[in-house]
């Protein structure tokens, strides 16, 4: 029989610690050994009274345990009393005594649990006879199961217990006399539940495949999970409810949530009618996971019974939120009349341009924190273009820029326009002389010193500034860039106001029907414009949309769909009209002022504010008009480049006269004359060539004639 290795190691402890017993006191009486022995037989004397207080059986053993302790403690105290190793060598006999004492007893080994104890052999228990019983069906387990779920076993045991389950608990729904909860479990331990459908369980109960969902079971307290248990949901009550009357929650799962649906894997949160806007608004959003939500608008207003074309529908997405904006009718077909409140810029220079299709104000800034704001307006012929100049127009003047306005073409609104502005004038030439003017106030701006003496970038928020702002605009911009003998400078010139003006507090606004760089547009002057404006773009063709967007640095995935060409619900009746011969009525464009502001980096369809012409327009304007200052006057004077405008070119403005004689200058050139501005550059640009004439005198200016 095998020596335990707690019993071996507790014997060898005993022989080992024998000898120093002995000979510790004897040799060196204040040696640590000694006191640590006797520390040991203080503690083994402490664990006896504790065990004689103790109400708790085996007292007995206890002492056993702490014996080895106290006997080595008194062994020590005998060997130190005695002269050497005592008469007879007893402080040896005395140690040799505590060790078979220990060896036979072994209180640690064998006294420190009860169990440790060997038992005593007992015979083995004869056997029993038993009374045969049969043994129960695992389908009908004896466990006190309600009325109702032993009914359904009895059922599912008929059926031939499905998918090889049985039925642990059966729970009916209040209100629905046909439906009902199952916790499953497979009727061999251990074993997964595999070959359970959605077909096996309702032929079981005699429903559609659709009436049954079958869900996995998450391990709670008290009751195992996992594959080998199932819960089920027989529901034929609930789903014809759901079919015939679905709440909000239930519809938009149905039909909008769900997977192919228009935005699938979303979830409803709330509807809020709006009455006095006429609109409903639908909050859902998706879980974190799918990031962010993927929206079919066409299959959206398909499920929302109305056509994406209408106008009537807006979706805006919020991180994992979606809100859905169902108007009664498009707000992009109303007309929101401007007003001297809503065109007036506030502290930060923001101002009402329009409203977004779901009802919030679109805002439009005079400056940015990067300096003077310049401005992009697209639209084509019958856009609205010049209502939302307009608009610009009265904004910056009620903020108290200096505002100047050149056009290619003379047009009624543009004039009503230029009489509450500072300069007004039409041609490619009226328009090359105010960039020139623009260009030499950056110039002058920039050596002009503030309050304090010093010169600073112009800041609106930063008092001290010795001029205002001056915000310039230029309708058909491509028009008068194309021109053969002033367009390419044009270009020269707002590429280095757009580059530069926003330090000096000089914005400039173009205008017109294209941003293309195929159509002059060079992609610097859209990408500085761009940066330090808040574009906005009319009722483009729809095959036009995506390269527009493109120009302005919209991502692929951000560029919107075209708008309809008519925001009015299609007249009813089509139908009838055929069969008795009837022409259509008319349709109602209506989409004058409706397109785009981009703000972001994804644009927001917009309305425009309307600026009613023809009832006159000086409501919308200061009553003073504001203009540049004296020493600014002066210093273009001084330049040559402050008169009237539409004089006819001067000598010596755009070059030198034919028959002068180059050689013959002995003298510095004025200011601003005497020479062509933008150089043999400018003459020589390759994407402002459209017609044989600029061709001609491109070739002219590289050959020197």
């Amino acid at each position: 029989m095998s020596v335990p290795r707690s019993v071996a190691l507790e014997r060898t402890l005993y022989t080992l610690a024998a000898p120093v017993l002995a000979a510790a006191p004897n040799l060196s009486p204040d040696s640590p050994v000694n006191t640590v022995v006797q520390l040991a037989g203080a503690v083994g004397v402490g664990g006896w009274v504790l065990a004689y207080k103790s109400d708790e059986p085996g007292t007995g053993r206890k002492f056993l345990r702490w014996s080895p302790l106290v006997l080595a403690a008194a062994v020590d105290v005998a060997a130190k009393n005695t002269t050497g190793f005592g008469p007879y060598w007893l402080d040896g006999l005395l140690a040799a005594g505590w060790a078979a004492a220990g060896l036979l007893v072994m209180p640690f080994s064998r006294h420190t649990r009860k169990g440790h104890r060997p038992a005593l052999a007992a015979p083995a228990p004869a056997p029993q006879l038993q009374s045969a019983a049969p043994e129960p069906s695992p389908a009908q387990p004896d466990d006190g199961a309600d009325p109702f779920t032993r009914q359904v076993r009895r059922l599912w045991e008929n059926r031939g217990m499905p998918g090889r389950t049985i039925v642990v608990k059966a729970t009916p729904h209040p209100g629905m006399p046909n439906d009902l909860s199952l916790l499953l479990r497979a009727s061999e331990a251990g074993r997964p539940i595999s070959g359970l459908t959605d077909a096996d369980i309702a032929a079981a109960f005699g429903v559609d495949v659709t009436d049954v969902t079958i869900k996995e079971v998450v391990r709670q307290y008290g009751r195992e999970g996992g594959p080998g248990w199932k819960e089920v949901d027989v529901t034929p009550d609930a789903n014809e409810r759901r079919r015939k009357a679905p709440t909000r929650r239930e519809w938009w799962a149905d039909r909008i949530g769900a997977v192919g649906g228009p935005v699938p894997g979303s979830e409803f949160v709330k509807e809020v009618r709006d009455h006095a806007r006429r609109v409903t608004h639908y909050i859902a959003q998706v879980p974190d996971e799918m990031g962010e939500p993927r929206v079919n608008q066409h299959a959206l207003a398909a499920a929302l019974k109305t056509k994406y074309d209408e106008g009537r529908l807006f979706v805006t997405i919020d991180g994992n939120q979606i809100l859905v904006s169902l108007w009664d009718s498009s707000p992009l077909a109303q007309v929101f009349p401007a007003t001297r409140e809503l065109l007036t810029p506030d502290k930060d220079g923001r101002w009402v341009t329009g409203y977004l299709g779901n009802g919030q104000p679109a805002r439009n800034r005079v400056y940015t924190d990067r300096g003077a704001a310049h401005g992009i307006f697209v639209a084509p012929s019958g856009g609205g273009k010049t209502q939302l100049m307009g608009l610009h127009v009265a904004a910056d003047a009620l903020w108290g820029a200096v505002v100047m306005l050149a056009t290619e073409a003379p047009d009624e609104k543009t004039a009503a326009l230029g009489k509450h502005t500072a300069r007004y004038g039409v041609g490619a030439l009226y328009m090359i002389r105010l960039l020139r003017a623009m260009v030499a106030l950056m110039e002058i701006r920039g050596e002009m010193p503030w309050e304090d003496g010093q010169v600073h970038e112009w800041d609106p928020t930063r008092p001290g500034c010795p001029y205002r702002m001056l915000s310039a605009y230029l309708d058909e911009f491509l028009s008068a860039a194309r021109h053969g003998d002033y367009g390419a400078e044009i270009m020269d010139l707002a590429e280095l106001v757009s580059v530069k003006g926003r330090k000096y507090g000089v914005g400039l606004k173009v205008a017109g029907q294209s941003i293309y760089v195929q159509d002059g547009f060079t992609q610097l002057l859209c990408e500085n414009l761009r940066d330090n404006c808040i574009p906005v773009v009319l009722k483009v063709a729809p095959k036009k949309v995506g390269d527009m967007f493109k120009a302005l640095g919209i991502a692929p995935e951000h560029i919107p769909d075209p708008l309809p060409r008519s925001f009015s619900p299609e007249e009813k009746g089509r139908i009838e009209r055929i069969m008795r011969g009837e022409p259509e009525p008319p349709a109602d464009s209506n989409t004058g002022g409706a397109g785009w502001i981009v703000e972001g980096k994804q644009p927001e369809v917009l309305r425009t504010l309307f600026m009613d012409f023809k009832a006159g327009i000086d409501g919308y304007f200061p009553d003073t008009i504001a203009t540049l200052t004296d020493y600014e006057i002066r210093e273009l004077e001084a330049r040559d480049l402050w008169f009237d405008w539409t004089e006819p070119p001067r000598p010596g403005e755009f070059g030198p006269e034919p028959g002068d004689d180059e050689d013959g200058d002995d003298g510095a050139p004025k200011k601003g004359g005497g020479k062509r501005r933008g150089g043999s550059k400018s003459a020589a640009r390759r994407d402002a060539v459209t017609s044989p004439r600029q061709a001609l005198e491109a070739i002219r200016n590289l050959s020197g004639v």
